[in-house]
Order: C-alpha cells, then sequence, then structure tokens
C-alpha cells in the first residue's frame, strides 16, 4: 500500500494537564480559612439560638416563623450552595484551570489595589446612604428596598430607578473605566476562553436553581397576570442587571477576586472573603434594624447568614471559570432576582 493510500490517523485531543497541587503556604490559608469561617457560622448560629427570642426586623415574603426556623433555612441555603459548589466542581474538573492570581498585579500592588477598592466601596455605601435619607427613602445598598423579603413601605418607581443607576455609576462604570485602563477584558475576567465550558455550567446552574427557587420556595411570580409577567419580568431584569448584578459582578468578581486570589495564594480563601464582600454590600438592606446595638447586631449576623453563601457559589464559580460574567446568568440576574423580584417591581411600578 502506497503512503498515500494509508488512512490518516487522527491526531488525539490532548487531555487537559493535571492541576497542580497547591503549595504547603497555600493549604495552610485554606486550612485556617475553613476553620475560621465555620467556627464564625457556627458562632452566629448558636448566639441567635441562645439568646435571639424573635427578630427584630419583618421579612413579609417569608411566612412568619421561629427564629429556630429562620437558623433551619439559612443553614439549608448554605448547603444547598455548597451542593451547587460541588456540581460546578464536577462540571469544570476537566477543565484547564484559569489563573485569575496572575491576572492580577504583583502583591504590593495587588493590596493596594484592594485597599483601596474597599474603602472606594465603603464611600459609595456611605453616599448611597446619604442620598437616600436626603430624597426620603431607603439607604441604597446592593438591594432596593423591597428585594426577596418584601416590604410593607411604599417603594416609588423614582427610589427603584435612582437607586439603579447610582449603583451602576459607582460601583460598574466608574472602577470599570477605571481598571480597564490597566488591564485588559481578559485580566478583569470580562472574556471566556472556553465559550462551551461556560455555556454548559451556566444552564446547569440556572436549571437547578430554578427548580430549586420554585419547589421550595414559592416564588410570587406563579401567581402574577400574563400582563404583568410580560411587562414586569423584562423591567425587573433590567433594573437588577443595572442596580444589583452588574455593580457586583464588576466591584467583586471582575476586579476583587483575581487580587483575593493573588495576596492569598488560596482559592478556598478567595471563595471566603468573596462571600463576606458580598454580605457586606448589603449592609443598608431596608428589612435591617439598626437603632440599637444588639438589634444591629442581631441584623448583622442575618445579612451574613443570608448572603455569605451567595456571594460564595458566585466566588466559586468566578474562580472555577475564569469568567465573571458565569455567575451572572448562572446565579443571579435570572435566579433569583427576576424570579423572586418581579412581583415587587410590579407591584411598586403599578402595573396591571
Amino acid at each position: 500500500m502506497d503512503h498515500a493510500d494509508r488512512p490518516a490517523q487522527r491526531t488525539a485531543t490532548p487531555a487537559p494537564p493535571p492541576p497542580t497541587p497547591a503549595p504547603p503556604a497555600a493549604r495552610r490559608v485554606a486550612r485556617r480559612s475553613l476553620v475560621i469561617a465555620a467556627t464564625g457560622w457556627v458562632t452566629a448560629n448558636a448566639w441567635v439560638a441562645l439568646t435571639v427570642e424573635r427578630r427584630p426586623f419583618d421579612w413579609p415574603a417569608r411566612p412568619a416563623g421561629s427564629v429556630g426556623q429562620d437558623l433551619l433555612d439559612a443553614n439549608l441555603a448554605l448547603v444547598q450552595v455548597l451542593l451547587l459548589m460541588g456540581v460546578v466542581h464536577l462540571l469544570t474538573r476537566r477543565r484547564a484551570r484559569p489563573d485569575l492570581a496572575a491576572r492580577a498585579p504583583d502583591r504590593t500592588t495587588s493590596l493596594r489595589e484592594t485597599l483601596l477598592l474597599l474603602g472606594y466601596g465603603a464611600l459609595g455605601l456611605a453616599g448611597g446612604f446619604l442620598l437616600a435619607r436626603a430624597l426620603g427613602w431607603h439607604p441604597f445598598a446592593l438591594h432596593v428596598a423591597g428585594s426577596i423579603y418584601g416590604t410593607h413601605a411604599v417603594v416609588e418607581p423614582a427610589e427603584i430607578l435612582t437607586w439603579a443607576g447610582y449603583n451602576l455609576l459607582v460601583y460598574a462604570v466608574v472602577p470599570l473605566l477605571w481598571f480597564r485602563r490597566r488591564y485588559s477584558a481578559l485580566a478583569l475576567g470580562l472574556r471566556s476562553t472556553d465559550r462551551r465550558g461556560d455555556l454548559l455550567v451556566i444552564v446547569v446552574v440556572l436549571l437547578l436553581e430554578l427548580a430549586f427557587q420554585v419547589l421550595a420556595l414559592d416564588p410570587g411570580i406563579v401567581d402574577l397576570e400574563p400582563r404583568q409577567l410580560v411587562l414586569g419580568a423584562p423591567l425587573t431584569f433590567l433594573l437588577y442587571l443595572a442596580g444589583a448584578v452588574l455593580p457586583a459582578m464588576v466591584f467583586i468578581y471582575a476586579i476583587l477576586v483575581p487580587r483575593y486570589l493573588r495576596l492569598t495564594g488560596s482559592a478556598t480563601a478567595t471563595v471566603i472573603l468573596g462571600g463576606l464582600t458580598y454580605a457586606a454590600m448589603h449592609v443598608w438592606d431596608a428589612w435591617t434594624v439598626l437603632t440599637s446595638p444588639r438589634d444591629a447586631l442581631v441584623s448583622g449576623i442575618f445579612l451574613l447568614l443570608t448572603y455569605f453563601a451567595p456571594g460564595m457559589i458566585k466566588t466559586h464559580l468566578t474562580v472555577r471559570t475564569g469568567n465573571a460574567w458565569v455567575h451572572v446568568w448562572a446565579y443571579h440576574a435570572l435566579a433569583p432576582h427576576t424570579l423572586v423580584d418581579t412581583p415587587h417591581v410590579v407591584h411598586s411600578f403599578g402595573i396591571h
């Protein structure tokens, strides 16, 4: 048989290289981070269970129940997030791991940028408090009044629109313009390096979260009239994309997360820091009661119990895919916000 007649040999696709074992220092940081996070979580649960008879705030969208039931719900939500994180790990285990730390600058520059950005974020929260109170509204944090938990107060369209515009400008537009002058879209996790793999993660996580939200939480969107749904769902999507999703994506997941990883050398510590940062950005949630030190402490603990786990899964999605957009579609813009908050927007804008 001539050489030309021989069947062409197929070139096998090389398997991705096995993950490089973490250095001892990173493993120590990971272990300490886990111990500190677990201790804090258990301590918060124990303190509330032993000293708080009833929560000092109101969650109209949640059935009235005991503090014990609230704690059970928070811990079940944490378990659900940990399971989702396990699913994400399985979906990405054969992918080449993105080196997010390498996308950040050297440790000295990363530390300086991280501290400056966190300080800027604190000023943004202070400005949101002062602006909103001056206009007679609820303080602006990452969520507008009535998000997720509902509210008995009137939330006017002007308040929601101003909240969305303020957050978009302060936490997304300004930081993005500043950092894009120095770093590429890839360095900020704004460009995918594996579109098919990212799409798989988005679809699987979104379907699982949608199923959980519908089956376990019975969102009010299912009770809306067709016209309310057709008008309210896109409006909710756009408002929360501007006011919550893009601000969190740019501020935390595009900019801070790679720097957390550069500074700690540990994906575990980075995921925990991402969860804490996400929780801190909700400090002015309208349901919190800050009129006394004790009520402020209880509100702070429930902020942590509510938002720490969602912040972790968003960070985990970013670390595993290297794409800050993945969490936007998998676990934020559509579920929970559009699914859960459409009835609130429909009511506030008077859509009939």
